[in-house]
């Protein structure tokens, strides 16, 4: 969420923000409100205090012997005029708080400007693309063939967009989380947390989720929510908190499932498992100062490219465009690993830096040192990686003519010693 403060002394600015984002402005309409809900603010402060003014009045004028009924009307004519105010303020602060809930966050001036993913710009290739002397193939057609990855029945038991592993290719998918969570918490410094999947909506609110996104959303009937994300979970963790800068940077890391709707997606990846309503995500969650948050996107970014420099993969870095960033994020970059089956590279990961976009939604603070008062933190996530797309992922790459798939030596622990998927 922004800044009322800052939008009053930035409208242009907001404007010029929002323009980048293909949206109309708004700075007029905001101040206008802003101005309405602070002059009524004073109408109703100055009712307030007469009131109070005249309610000691009447015991005056009863002590002195005097008539109070004059006085005594004019109490209940404020008491019933202040009572009224106070109803206008709030649904007018309601009103104001829904707006600025629904703007964007204001992206960092060198998101390069674009229309949509066709103008994101590639920073870097990593990895070579492997070669084939047969036609590789796609996962979900591997995973026919070895009898481990079923999608009927998975249609049988919960409809489309699901999948039922079995076998080595089960096994592997989780020799995959284990593996990246070991390598974040083991040697990136990231703290391992298993958080709820299920969240209140103020939670979903926090990370921007709500109330935009909502229809992307599964949700249950008692105000909760399948969280469509760790982040959700992972960045509340400190909300309506006050933090000591010398705790800073706070990273968190989670293997969960998520679960989304894919609304607005129909008729994209409809074969296989790329696109599913349910999936599991290494999730990496950083809170830092404002002052560390851009060299933390990077240290983000370099920790999700690392599963994948160890896992053999190629692989590019990408900075999303402007018309591609999403609602909450300052800036993005997208890691897209090469899949032999498409011919082509795909998102298996998203890195952004919110600012203190998240934080004013979560009231999450902290303490500089050698300062007085609060200051809001940064928030960054990133995934570490999408586990089901680095499966597909390994899958392809590692495949074989006879449609066995050679396991990646990093990930062989995890599989008993387990070399090729036959």
């Amino acid at each position: 969420m922004l800044d009322l403060k800052w939008i009053r002394e930035n409208p242009e600015a907001l404007d010029a923000a929002l323009k980048r984002r293909k949206a109309a402005p708004l700075s007029v309409s905001i101040l206008a409100m802003d101005e309405e809900h602070r002059q009524l603010q004073t109408k109703l402060q100055t009712s307030q205090a007469r009131r109070n003014e005249a309610a000691k009045e009447i015991g005056k004028a009863k002590a002195a012997g005097e008539d109070a009924d004059a006085i005594i009307r004019e109490v209940s004519e404020l008491k019933a005029s202040v009572q009224e105010m106070e109803a206008q303020e709030r649904a007018l602060a309601e009103k104001i708080e829904l707006v600025l809930a629904g703007i964007p966050n204001v992206m960092k001036e060198d998101v390069p400007d674009g229309e949509d993913e066709a103008d994101n710009v590639e920073l870097r290739k990593v990895g070579t693309i492997p070669s084939f002397d047969f036609k590789p193939k796609e996962h979900y057609e591997l995973g026919a063939q070895l009898g481990m990855m079923d999608f009927e029945t998975a249609a049988k038991l919960s409809g489309s967009r699901f999948v039922v592993t079995s076998g080595h290719i089960a096994r592997l998918e989780r020799a995959l989380a284990a593996f990246m969570i070991d390598v974040h918490t083991l040697e990136k410094g990231y703290l391992e947390v298993s958080p709820p999947t299920m969240v209140r909506g103020h939670a979903l609110f926090g990370t921007g989720q709500l109330p935009k996104f909502e229809e992307d959303l599964y949700k249950l009937d008692n105000d909760s929510y399948m969280i469509p994300t760790a982040e959700v979970p992972l960045t509340n963790l400190v909300r309506e908190s006050i933090l000591n800068e010398a705790d800073l940077p706070k990273r968190f890391a989670a293997h969960t499932l998520c679960f989304r709707s894919e609304a607005g997606s129909a008729g994209k990846d409809t074969a296989g498992m790329l696109r599913q309503h349910q999936f599991a995500k290494v999730e990496m969650v950083s809170v830092t100062t404002p002052e560390k948050s851009d060299e933390e996107h990077e240290r983000m970014t370099a920790c999700a490219e690392d599963i994948l420099k160890r896992l053999g993969l190629a692989y590019r870095v990408v900075v999303l465009c402007s018309g591609d960033t999403g609602f909450g994020a300052r800036k993005t970059h997208d890691i897209e690993v090469w899949l032999p089956g498409q011919d082509t590279y795909r998102e298996i990961s998203s890195v952004s830096t919110c600012g203190d976009f998240q934080a004013r939604r979560m009231k999450a603070r902290y303490r500089p040192e050698g300062e007085k008062g609060n200051r809001f933190v940064h928030t960054l996530n990133g995934s570490g990686l999408a586990v089901g797309r680095t499966l597909i992922a390994v899958m392809e790459n590692y495949q074989q003519a006879d449609g066995s798939i050679i396991v990646p030596e990093v990930l062989r622990p995890y599989m008993g010693g387990l070399e090729v998927i036959r």
